[in-house]
């Protein structure tokens, strides 16, 4: 069925069509390789051709799409050294993010909606809501980017998470038990204001997550 957008801005609509292929791309529904059509695209959200091309050109500068002449738009196809730079980039950003969100819970920012994600990951996990566990973990690392209070990291990482969901969803080799447990460890490090001890925590579970990954998608990925 297709979805219709009402929304009449150009900028909003491309908006909600840059959220809607990004969301198809994630979830599968657009595989790595597959030709992304304006015309079909702009005809399924009943939305003019022009935030569908806007939506596209956002969708190609952060990663997701790529552009050929004669081919036009494809869904990008992620090797494993895409797999490897994010791992860097995420122990790069995201442990800096939890050390000041650490800082900034000391401080007096509430921190409720960290332990609320929490809670709702483990309740996923008790109901075996595999797809809602990867959305919910990277939805507990974005609040962590977001207690940090650094605006211009904040947007900096939107395409990282994307892309953090898109490759967990291709590979989950991990136990969501034990990410579960380090979650715990972690948000109770950043609740507790410990920013130290969060930095080391955030730096153990992203460095974990590595092999297992990578190793999860060496049958399918190129180097």
């Amino acid at each position: 069925m297709p979805e219709t957008l009402t929304t009449r801005d150009d900028e909003a609509l491309a908006e909600q069509v840059y959220q809607l292929v990004l969301e198809g791309i994630v979830a599968g529904r657009y595989e790595q390789g597959a030709r992304l059509r304006e015309r079909e695209l702009s005809e399924l959200y009943n939305v003019s051709r022009i935030p569908v091309r806007e939506a596209i050109q956002r969708l190609e500068q952060d990663g997701f799409v790529e552009t050929f002449p004669r081919r036009g738009a494809v869904v990008r196809q992620l090797t494993l050294t895409d797999v490897n730079e994010l791992f860097d980039v995420r122990l790069c950003l995201e442990t800096f993010a939890a050390r000041m969100a650490a800082v900034r819970v000391a401080a007096g920012e509430p921190g409720g909606r960290l332990q609320e994600l929490l809670d709702d990951t483990r309740q996923a996990i008790d109901d075996d809501r595999t797809d809602d566990v990867v959305r919910l973990s990277a939805a507990f690392h974005a609040e962590i980017v977001r207690l940090s209070g650094n605006r211009l990291l904040i947007e900096s990482v939107k395409p990282l998470f994307g892309r953090m969901r898109w490759i967990f969803g291709l590979a989950h080799n991990r136990s969501n038990e034990l990410q579960r447990d380090e979650h715990m460890e972690l948000c109770n490090a950043i609740l507790g204001g410990k920013a130290d001890l969060a930095y080391t925590l955030a730096y153990s579970h992203i460095e974990l997550g590595r092999e297992p990954v990578l190793k999860g998608l060496a049958q399918t990925l190129e180097p």
